[in-house]
């Protein structure tokens, strides 16, 4: 624990955002139990304990949500925000998802996210620049999840604005507002599908049958499956997105990966775990202590909020040998990018496949790229971290 001023973390301040590494580095070595008074959480950054923290969800609970300011304010969880739930009715939930988020099934979409890709990126090839976010991260991800769902392409627009506009935070404060039911953005559409189902995930979770946590036969109400489709339209575009503006940045600064990558295309997939490790989108998950428990022989006392450092824990050492070293041919290991435990993110296997095909499909198009500098902005939120424009000159 630390009351020691040498090192120093707050998600909430902006210099420590834009680059998080050196202080990563140094809570692990010094700090491996991290208490921070002025916002009243603890924090724990080397792999084994984020790791063990995230599998343990009875000392560490979801049902007062995943975000630091989402558990401070003790919000009441409506049924149905499956990410911010504990056993059982966060497995009953995820079992109804994990019916249609099988590796296999979304494997199946590839010709679809290649040709969004295409949609994206054909009009761009000759201009001699493009934005990975703006041109294809904002955009693609988002087609993806609506056609699963069955929201109208014209809308999409307007659904990503939503679902980013609920995780942004102003530079250096805290998430003030939150509602769990996501608003009423889905309504419309949930209600069109009542009447005329199709075949798409939407009727799916209106019509699937399951047995609840009651011991009950029953299907979604019409309010858990807005909520679902609101947890899942702003997560489906979330991370991708952001995998794709790391993507752009990385392989341009590490120009000879880059054109490894270009000749061989097999090399893809552990380039999206390396980009996944060492740039995750979520860099840190919240839970609610539950009862007193220890790290370090440190007590952190039951009623405490504490933050599981995944940037922290994936460049850790102790798992990942020279871990502040980007290497596309890394040896395979498990990362925590897309969390741990029962909370393990549903739509990994998506945005996997998202997130190859794009880069295979920008290759063949710009295998050689150079970031505008002074045009790129990275997002100043708290929760996710990820760029909000990304151009780059093409070659």
């Amino acid at each position: 624990m630390s009351s020691d001023d040498s090192v120093y973390y707050d998600p909430y301040k902006v210099e420590i955002t834009l680059d998080p590494y050196q202080v990563y580095r140094r809570l692990r070595e010094e700090a491996p139990l991290y208490y921070n008074e002025p916002h009243d959480f603890y924090a724990v950054s080397r792999y084994d304990d984020v790791e063990a923290g995230l599998s343990d969800n009875e000392t560490f609970s979801s049902a007062r949500g995943g975000i630091l300011e989402i558990i401070k304010m003790n919000v009441q969880m409506p049924s149905g925000v499956f990410i911010f739930e504990d056993p059982p009715l966060h497995t009953v939930h995820r079992g109804v998802l994990s019916r249609v988020f099988t590796p296999k099934k979304m494997n199946a979409l590839e010709p679809k996210i290649r040709e969004f890709c295409a949609r994206c990126l054909d009009p761009l090839v000759g201009t001699g620049r493009f934005d990975f976010v703006a041109d294809l991260g904002a955009q693609m991800p988002m087609r993806v999840i609506g056609m699963m769902l069955g929201i109208p392409e014209q809308d999409l627009g307007e659904v990503r604005e939503r679902s980013d506009a609920s995780l942004r935070t102003e530079a250096g404060r805290p998430m003030e507002d939150f509602d769990p039911s996501g608003g009423d953005m889905m309504q419309e559409y949930i209600d069109w599908r009542i009447k005329h189902p199709s075949d798409d995930l939407m009727t799916e979770l209106l019509t699937t049958e399951f047995t609840d946590e009651t011991g009950t036969r029953r299907r979604l109400t019409r309010e858990e499956v807005i909520i679902f489709c609101n947890v899942l339209a702003g997560a489906g575009n979330e991370t991708t997105n952001r995998l794709i503006g790391w993507t752009g940045k990385l392989l341009a600064e590490h120009p000879e990966q880059r054109r490894q990558l270009a000749a061989d295309h097999s090399l893809i997939p552990n380039a999206i775990e390396e980009i996944l490790r060492y740039e995750p989108p979520g860099p840190h998950i919240g839970r609610y202590v539950t009862r007193d428990t220890e790290f370090h022989g440190q007590k952190v006392p039951e009623g405490s909020a504490i933050l599981f450092l995944v940037g922290a824990a994936n460049r850790d050492h102790r798992r990942f040998p020279d871990g502040d070293r980007f290497d596309i041919r890394r040896e395979k290991r498990p990362n925590l990018a897309f969390g741990w435990g029962i909370h393990t993110c549903i739509g990994a296997a998506l945005t996997r496949v998202e997130g190859r095909v794009a880069l295979e499909e920008v290759l063949k198009r710009f295998p050689e790229w150079d970031v505008e500098w002074d045009k790129a902005k990275l997002s100043p939120t708290s929760t996710v971290r990820g760029w909000e424009t990304l151009p780059v000159v093409t070659r």
